[in-house]
């Protein structure tokens, strides 16, 4: 993957204007220290919304390099401070060690909101596939530690139900892309056991939730081949049923990863123009 990513990224010109530094955040209650990469547009205004940013790789895989570029570019298309989180990996660090760093992160990032230049009551969480899925179960960890207000989660095709017994779950089992199996060894890495069982944390698969109320608004795009599409519609579903303003794409003929694997096809580029509004839309409410 990795290899992949650098491949495909060597190709692309660079994007000026933006400058990122990595730092070391304290971790929670003893926890290692959580790498960061902090993400500045070089010409800004003296405020600036945030967007915690996680990244994808079935919980089991990724790193913050994968993710660089883009992040860059939503600084620049969104206008924001972006702070990319390098969280621990299962299966070495299952279940809670991936969303705990994730949480260092979110509370470092609120606690020197001054010194970055970032409005605290507009930070937005976000990620793709397992990056989606640890900014779901974040969202609901923030909402209920009651230490930081998140303004939005933008959630890109989330991985967030552990159970895989959904119709699509079954459908999807092409090895080129994230099929039943993946899915089932991810889940596996992440939990440290089996997926399905009883007592899977919310924190974990945001699905297992019960109470969906007061969590922030949300985005959720999903391609319709992906194995992920059932549960992510069930979820927009169930958010919008606890008042939660909810906004769901579903993109016909586009797979899990499509706007990574075809970012020049039609359906990705209205993916990505749709996004970046939505997050503009979110984090500079006074411009809509």
């Amino acid at each position: 993957m990795r290899k992949l990513v650098t491949t495909m990224q060597a190709k692309l010109p660079a994007i000026e204007g933006v400058t990122s530094q990595d730092l070391s955040v304290p971790g929670r209650q003893g926890d290692p220290a959580v790498q960061v990469r902090v993400y500045q547009p070089d010409h800004r205004p003296r405020l600036l919304p945030s967007l915690l940013w996680i990244h994808g790789g079935g919980y089991v895989m990724g790193d913050i390099e994968q993710d660089d570029r883009l992040m860059k570019q939503l600084v620049t298309r969104v206008g924001c401070v972006a702070v990319s989180v390098d969280y621990r990996l299962p299966p070495e660090h299952p279940f809670p060690a991936p969303v705990e760093d994730c949480y260092a992160g979110l509370t470092w990032l609120f606690a020197h909101a001054g010194e970055l230049g970032v409005d605290p009551s507009r930070i937005a969480i976000g990620g793709a596939s397992a990056g989606g899925g640890l900014a779901a179960g974040l969202a609901l960890l923030a909402r209920d530690r009651k230490e930081v207000r998140v303004a939005f989660q933008l959630l890109i095709y989330p991985m967030i139900d552990d159970r895989n017994v959904t119709p699509a779950s079954y459908a999807i089992t092409d090895p080129r892309v994230w099929h039943r199996e993946s899915n089932r060894l991810g889940w596996k890495a992440y939990l440290g056991r089996e997926g399905g069982g009883d007592n899977a944390s919310p924190y974990a698969a945001a699905t297992r939730a019960t109470d969906l109320t007061h969590l922030p608004p949300a985005y959720i795009p999903v391609g319709a081949l992906d194995l992920f599409i059932d549960e992510n519609i069930e979820y927009a579903q169930r958010l919008i049923q606890a008042g939660v303003p909810t906004e769901l794409h579903v993109y016909p003929g586009a797979i899990h990863g499509f706007d990574m694997f075809a970012p020049s096809a039609a359906v990705s580029k209205q993916f990505k123009a749709e996004r970046d509004n939505a997050l503009k839309r979110a984090l500079h409410p006074s411009s809509r």
